[in-house]
């Protein structure tokens, strides 16, 4: 029996849920990474970077392989850059129409100093 794909991309979107797992996916969509590397770049226990990658080994969305005596990993679909920066865009666009809300927020009959 199949997924929805609804339920598919929820289950996906769930998976990037954590703020370690974003920042891996950003690191490896510039380039391949070694687990030093990545240690080296995300301010996180080395047994805490272990487990987020564990997670998206286990999602598909990370492979590893060996070179150099290092495990190396890497993004298992590069369309993974594409949402990421969909994701920017999308984050700069409502702080901006934030920013630009701001004024009606100020409760009527009060004015603000400029």
């Amino acid at each position: 029996m199949s997924v929805p794909l609804y339920q598919a991309k929820a289950e996906f979107f769930r998976t990037l849920g954590h703020p370690a797992r974003i920042r891996i996916l950003e690191l490896l969509s510039e380039r391949d990474h070694a687990v030093h590397e990545l240690l080296d770049e995300i301010a996180i226990e080395a047994s805490n970077l272990s487990q987020q990658l564990a997670v998206l080994r286990r999602t598909s969305l990370v492979v590893s392989s060996r070179r150099d005596g290092e495990v190396v990993y890497s993004l298992r679909a590069p369309e993974m850059r594409d949402l990421l920066l969909a994701a920017r865009r999308i984050l700069s666009g409502l702080a901006a129409a934030q920013v630009d809300l701001e004024p009606e927020l100020t409760p009527p009959g009060r004015q603000t100093r400029a």
